[in-house]
């Protein structure tokens, strides 16, 4: 595999080069799954979209001295991320969806949920490089103090605490938590479905966005690793089910998966493209736009011990299992391309084609020109990718993946 360097941009930088890019090419139009489904006005960079290198570790437990020098490791195969937090402000979305509980007698750090050890080694890697401040962020559906909610969880905030340097801070972002008001990103271009979105502002007042996240399929998704991760920075007080409401422990499903109900006054509305009232259209192009608006800087995936068959306890026949991996990118949608391929998914199957029931947000991404889900394109570093190849559905590896 072949690695092609990108420039590492800060978000408005990113964001202003994408939208000239756009707006001079001449490439095809993006293909869209559904028949005399409107296409948004955005031509196809799949084949330029950017690449950078991602790392593979193999790791055995959550042991927390393990987890420190894999995860060390991971970073400095990528050549280290030094450059990019020291002195600055770093935000870590977790990956904690749902509720808390056990699934198959484990807890839900080792089945659906970040377990804390890799949170805790994420905030030393960070500290060791001269992070200036470590806000640790996720919308919760709990009324709780994030502080009780993470302990009754399992977690240890002191060592935590201790492992960030003490810099560490906590909101829950499904409101505007300690801020006055909510940031607005936009999506430069116009978006597949929504052209911009309200969110706490940790996600735009920060210097660096962190994507932690488990590493698992998805029942309405396909997979979800650091991209599908972002769909939670959506705050629950105007986008959930009884939004407007600051005091929310509602999910997201009637306005965003079933268009059901309608955004909030005030709050930017979605845009006309014919897409149906179907999740298999609207959650891939909700996570596309979203990872447009709030570029990730770096990727840390947690598969030490994950499930199989979904995301979550509330998906029929999950099942516990242990890939034995963590993986480290400086790109989201690389980052993912490589994961969907280990668990035995091509990160660029068409539309539709399993393990996407509606359309592939990785080609969305792709096509916008976020970074690229062709895994011939990626330079993997580590454990190779036939090496960590751990197939989630049992059945025969796509050839796709084999024969990158």
């Amino acid at each position: 595999m072949r690695q092609v360097e990108m420039k590492c941009l800060s978000r408005r930088q990113f964001l202003q080069g994408a939208a000239v890019a756009l707006a001079g090419s001449k490439l095809p139009l993006v293909w869209s799954a559904e028949p005399g489904l409107q296409v948004p006005p955005l031509p196809d960079r799949s084949k330029n979209a950017p690449t950078v290198p991602v790392s593979i570790q193999r790791c055995e437990s959550y042991e927390p001295g393990l987890v420190r020098r894999k995860l060390d490791e991971a970073i400095k195969l990528i050549d280290g991320i030094d450059k990019l937090v020291r002195g600055k402000t770093v935000t870590v979305k977790l990956n904690l969806t749902g509720d808390i509980r056990e699934l198959r007698g484990l807890p839900a750090s080792r089945t659906y949920h970040i377990h804390p050890n890799v949170a805790a080694a994420l905030c030393a890697a960070l500290d060791k490089a001269g992070a200036q401040r470590i806000v640790l962020v996720e919308a919760l559906y709990y009324r709780e103090p994030v502080e009780k909610v993470l302990t009754i969880a399992g977690w240890d905030l002191a060592a935590i605490r201790s492992a960030g340097g003490h810099k560490v801070i906590l909101e829950n972002t499904k409101n505007r938590g300690n801020w006055p008001g909510y940031s607005r990103l936009k999506v430069s271009w116009g978006g597949y479905l929504f052209p911009a979105f309200d969110v706490n502002q940790w996600y735009e007042k920060t210097d660096v966005f962190v994507s932690l996240s488990k590493l698992k399929e998805h029942a309405s998704a396909g997979v979800t690793m650091a991209s599908k991760n972002l769909f939670g920075i959506l705050p629950t007080a105007l986008y959930g089910d009884d939004a407007p409401n600051e005091d929310t422990v509602q999910a997201r499903a009637a306005l965003l998966h079933s268009a059901k109900r309608g955004v909030p006054d005030g709050v930017p509305g979605e845009i006309d493209r014919g897409v149906p009232r179907d999740w298999r259209y609207r959650i891939p192009r909700i996570v596309a736009d979203v990872v447009y608006a709030r570029p990730v800087d770096l990727a840390v995936i947690d598969g030490i011990d994950t499930i199989r068959g979904g995301e979550g306890y509330w998906n029929d026949g999950v099942e516990p299992i242990q890939p034995k991996l963590l993986l480290v990118g400086r790109n989201a949608v690389c980052t993912d391309a490589v994961c969907t391929a280990v668990i035995g998914h091509d990160p660029m199957a068409a539309h539709t084609q399993p393990p996407f029931q509606g359309e592939n947000y990785l080609r969305l991404l792709a096509a916008a020109g976020v970074g690229t889900n062709d895994i011939s394109r990626i330079e993997v570093r580590g454990v190779t990718l036939k090496e960590a190849i751990y197939p989630f559905n049992r059945k025969s590896v796509p050839a796709a993946v084999l024969n990158s």
